[in-house]
């Protein structure tokens, strides 16, 4: 059974990906829907923002799904999609970055600046995007080729970057802490299903 959905992965690969844009692009589709009806009132600032960031980390934990579904029920035909969802985490980072610094500060960089020193959880996100930055750059197969081994450490910087994105995303949240202690629990456990792939990524930097 497994052979026969590798085979038609392979065979549909671009249909697949074509409806996988499609689909990806539906949480961007959404939002403009929801600003241009006032579904979230008529200041939607800081629900645009957060619900951007919510949709590139609902992505993120997709990417970490991959490898585990594709072992489990081996099905290696999935991690062929593993870039582009990967390179739609980074899509929306940046627009909820873009969305946070246009919308909500006005490109003030002075006051850009300001909130970093006095909101820690700020360059927490900072440094999540500019590793997300790192690993979309270096996702082109050329990259690849030329990086070798410093390539998979890398992208192996997918696991605390993860965790980061959850510390920013619990401190930016001005109430509440049940969701970001429900994606907790789903990072761990998603973490844990990798956890040799982990252990050879932390061994890789002592050779």
């Amino acid at each position: 059974m497994s052979k026969v959905i590798n085979q038609k992965l392979a065979a549909y690969r671009w249909q697949i990906k074509t409806l996988l844009h499609l689909v990806l692009l539906c949480p961007l589709l959404y939002c403009i829907l929801a600003v241009s009806n006032a579904w979230w009132g008529g200041d939607p600032v800081q629900a645009i923002i957060h619900y951007l960031a919510n949709s590139a980390l609902n992505i993120l934990l997709v990417t970490l799904c991959l490898a585990p579904l594709s072992r489990k029920f081996k099905l290696p035909g999935l991690l062929a999609f593993r870039r582009l969802i990967g390179l739609y985490v980074f899509v929306y980072a940046l627009l909820h970055l873009a969305a946070y610094l246009v919308i909500d500060l006005g490109l003030d960089w002075q006051l850009f600046w300001q909130e970093n020193l006095q909101r820690p959880y700020i360059w927490l996100g900072m440094v999540a995007f500019l590793v997300l930055l790192a690993m979309s750059i270096t996702s082109v197969k050329v990259l690849q080729q030329k990086l070798g081994r410093r390539w998979l450490q890398l992208h192996g910087f997918i696991y605390p970057i993860t965790l980061l994105v959850l510390v920013h995303f619990w401190w930016s949240l001005k109430s509440g802490w049940l969701e970001p202690v429900l994606y907790l629990a789903l990072v761990i456990g998603l973490i844990s299903l990798r956890k040799l792939q982990v252990q050879r990524w932390l061994g890789s930097f002592s050779k």
